[in-house]
């Protein structure tokens, strides 16, 4: 079977999946000449049955929301690829969430972990809960109900979830609540728990600062850095705000932030004043819209934030929130830098256009590793029973992504196609790949 035939395999099983076939194929097409280059890839069929995840785990969620009456939701856990590390990545809740976006996530976070150079499986899960509108009790309520089907399936050294999309701190420390109470172990078992009972520090900023480090890598390839540059940034959650922070620190200009309804737009740049009241904001789910009354600026109603003139995008979003005419309005506007903040938010068709007009694009998997590196980080003081300092992770957080930087660098000067300009999705998808295949073909078929 050929890399080729596993794609139509995939796409003839999995037709109602098509954000899992798009991450599929997206790896697919900048893997072949490894392939040919390490024949025992073929053999073993590598990429085959990394198309197919070791299990998907599904239950129904019954909870009691405040009136009395019994909701019902469904519960996931795609547990991918164990090859070099326990299962690790986060859990979503969101009424967007099925089986197909778990698994296009999932895989996806097979080579992101890879590329931490932390011993990492690959894994996500989630719901399709809506924790918009819900009071705290109804939450709380729902993470215990979850965690009562879950904690069967998952374990310090089997499977370790995370935060993501609906799921912060507060509701990891009820899931971690629920199951320290259901197995009567104090473990790693989960990441993002609040300082002071098993969480780490930094944690919270690390996908958006993990951005902004790679991303200064880019420029120094170039000998530039981030001084004047203007950046666009999609999105107000915690990827956007410490990303728009971490690029105020170094010297950028932040002129969006965006969310389901509109873009605000500063065009004299978002000070850590005006980041801070947006990170108060949110936290209250409050709308973006009213920035305008308090700093100025303008609220764009049902826009997107590519229409400026800027240096540097960054979308920190959702999944394809960047289509083909985003992706020209981008060229036309002079951006020279891409790196995502969210998981796959350009389109295909959008990471052809940025690609083909010389732009440099680091794609989510190399680009927004920072929060799970941080998290193995976590998982790491968690086995020791011992705290890292801020600034002592900091470091490691900036190695680790000038790190998964150079590795995607070389293999994508060695294996790219991009002209004038470092392959990144290459490279980070040939990096992360052969560590997972070097590792499934020393385990033999098993």
């Amino acid at each position: 079977m050929t890399i080729q035939s596993a794609i139509a395999k995939v796409e003839q099983n999995y037709a109602h999946q098509p954000e899992f076939i798009q991450a599929v194929k997206e790896v697919a097409s900048t893997i072949e000449k490894v392939y040919a280059d390490n024949p025992k890839f073929a053999e073993y069929k590598v990429f085959e049955r990394l198309c197919e995840p070791d299990r998907v785990i599904n239950f129904r969620v019954n909870w009691e929301d405040d009136k009395g009456e019994i909701q019902v939701n469904r519960g996931w856990r795609v547990q991918f690829s164990n090859a070099i590390g326990p299962y690790k990545g986060g859990l979503r809740f969101h009424p967007t969430v099925n089986e197909g976006v778990l698994k296009f996530l999932g895989f996806e976070q097979i080579f992101k972990n890879a590329l931490t150079g932390l011993p990492m499986g690959g894994g996500k899960g989630g719901s399709d809960f809506d924790p918009k509108g819900k009071s705290e009790a109804e939450i709380r309520r729902f993470c215990y109900a979850f965690m009562r089907e879950l904690h069967k399936n998952i374990g310090k050294d089997m499977d370790v979830p995370a935060g993501d999309i609906g799921v912060g701190g507060r509701e990891v420390n009820y899931m971690f609540a629920m199951y320290k109470n259901l197995t009567r172990e104090f473990e790693g078992v989960l990441t993002g728990k609040g300082v002071g009972h098993g969480g780490s520090l930094i944690r919270t900023e690390a996908t958006g600062y993990g951005l902004v480090y790679f991303l200064d890598n880019m420029l120094k390839v170039n000998n530039e850095t981030l001084v004047g540059k203007t950046v666009l940034v999609s999105g107000a959650g915690n990827v956007a705000q410490y990303a728009a922070e971490k690029a105020l620190h170094l010297g950028g200009k932040v002129i969006t932030f965006s969310d389901s309804k509109g873009t605000l737009v500063d065009k004299d740049g978002f000070t850590q004043e005006k980041i801070n009241w947006i990170k108060n904001h949110k936290a209250n789910n409050q709308s973006l819209a009213d920035y305008v009354a308090q700093f100025g600026g303008e609220w764009l109603a049902g826009q997107r934030p590519w229409q400026f003139d800027a240096d540097v995008a960054l979308p920190c979003a959702t999944q394809n929130e960047v289509s083909e005419e985003d992706a020209k309005a981008l060229v036309k506007h002079g951006v020279k830098y891409v790196a995502e903040g969210a998981n796959m938010p350009l389109t295909a068709e959008a990471i052809d256009v940025v690609r083909e007009h010389g732009i440099a694009y680091a794609p989510g998997k190399a680009a927004n590793a920072g929060g799970v590196a941080v998290s193995g980080l976590e998982m790491s003081q968690n086995s020791v029973r011992r705290y890292k300092s801020f600034e002592e992770l900091d470091g490691q957080l900036q190695t680790i992504m000038k790190n998964i930087h150079d590795n995607s660098k070389v293999a994508g000067e060695k294996y790219g196609t991009t002209k004038g300009v470092v392959d990144y999705m290459t490279g980070a998808n040939v990096a992360g790949f052969v560590q997972v295949a070097n590792a499934l073909v020393a385990y033999g078929y098993l």
